[in-house]
């Protein structure tokens, strides 16, 4: 059994006659005829019940046909990943973002990649640390763009940028018209904070000592985005990281302090498997993060090539 068998008689099944199934395989209709003849005798079934102008599948035959469909698209995929091989920077690219630092990255991050890797499509699946650190170990994504610390066997870490932290209150709140806030004085009692689980949640009550752990529903939100909307209709204060705050991300409704220093910030970084094939591909992203012409993110200086 071939690969070129299996094509031709899935021509035949979807053509219906020899004379044009020949003809889309770029053949004779007799090498046609004769190849799945030869398939039937391996196989010792029937594959197609043949009448004087037309031939329709038996019952195994249309079983055989749609496995030899799911083959040979597999088989396509071989060659696509063969393809890839021999130049990284074509074909998809599996990359995994945390939910605090997709929506706000992402959008300029494509436009700098596709003046470096134009045939190098995102195909972006965005979730919390934990679940993204999963996908990584079982291949479901190629790389991460996650915040540090982060430390998982067999995979590699490259820090990308630092993201300062601001204070975000309402108009018309006491801090509006203040030019920085100090961490000391950010009181749990009116912070609003991402649900449990979240890491950006867990980096901000480090950042901020003051924060207690008490918790009710009306202080948390499941986005930042629900977060921004909650302070703007005056349910209190946050702390938001600073990609989430430039536009189109500001609102009139909310006035943005920074921390006075030492200001708080977290570390954001690219992660992928040990091993994978494709380190040009990941070259190319860390470059076109490096591109990106935001104050909100502080480029640290390149590092070794990856390895």
């Amino acid at each position: 059994m071939t690969l070129t068998e299996l094509r031709y008689i899935v021509a035949l099944a979807q053509e219906g006659r020899f004379s044009r199934a020949a003809e889309r395989c770029s053949v004779s209709q007799p090498t046609l005829s004769v190849a799945i003849q030869h398939l039937e005798e391996e196989l010792e079934v029937p594959l197609f019940e043949r009448g004087k102008n037309q031939v329709s599948l038996t019952e195994v035959g249309e079983q055989v046909v749609a496995q030899a469909i799911r083959t040979l698209e597999e088989a396509e995929r071989v060659r696509q990943i063969a393809h890839r091989g021999r130049n990284p920077l074509e074909g998809e690219l599996k990359l995994g973002v945390i939910h605090t630092v997709g929506p706000y990255l992402l959008p300029d991050l494509i436009v700098s990649l596709r003046t470096l890797a134009p045939a190098m499509p995102l195909a972006i699946e965005e979730s919390m640390t934990a679940t993204l650190a999963e996908m990584l170990a079982r291949g479901e994504v190629d790389a991460a763009i996650l915040a540090l610390p982060f430390a998982q066997p067999g995979i590699r870490v490259r820090p990308l940028y630092d993201e300062p932290f601001k204070v975000v209150v309402p108009c018309g709140h006491p801090w509006q018209d203040r030019p920085l806030v100090s961490t000391e004085e950010v009181d749990g009692e009116e912070v609003l904070l991402l649900k449990a689980g979240n890491c950006f949640r867990d980096q901000v009550m480090d950042a901020c000592p003051q924060i207690s752990g008490a918790d009710t529903e009306v202080r948390q939100g499941h986005s930042i985005e629900t977060i921004r909307c909650m302070v703007a209709s005056g349910f209190g204060i946050s702390v938001l990281p600073a990609g989430a705050l430039c536009k189109p991300y500001s609102t009139d409704f909310l006035r943005i302090i920074p921390f006075s220093d030492p200001a708080p910030s977290r570390r954001i970084a690219l992660a992928w498997r040990e091993g994978f094939p494709r380190l040009k591909a990941l070259e190319a992203l860390c470059q076109a993060v490096a591109r990106l012409d935001n104050p909100c993110y502080q480029h640290l200086p390149g590092g070794r090539r990856l390895a």
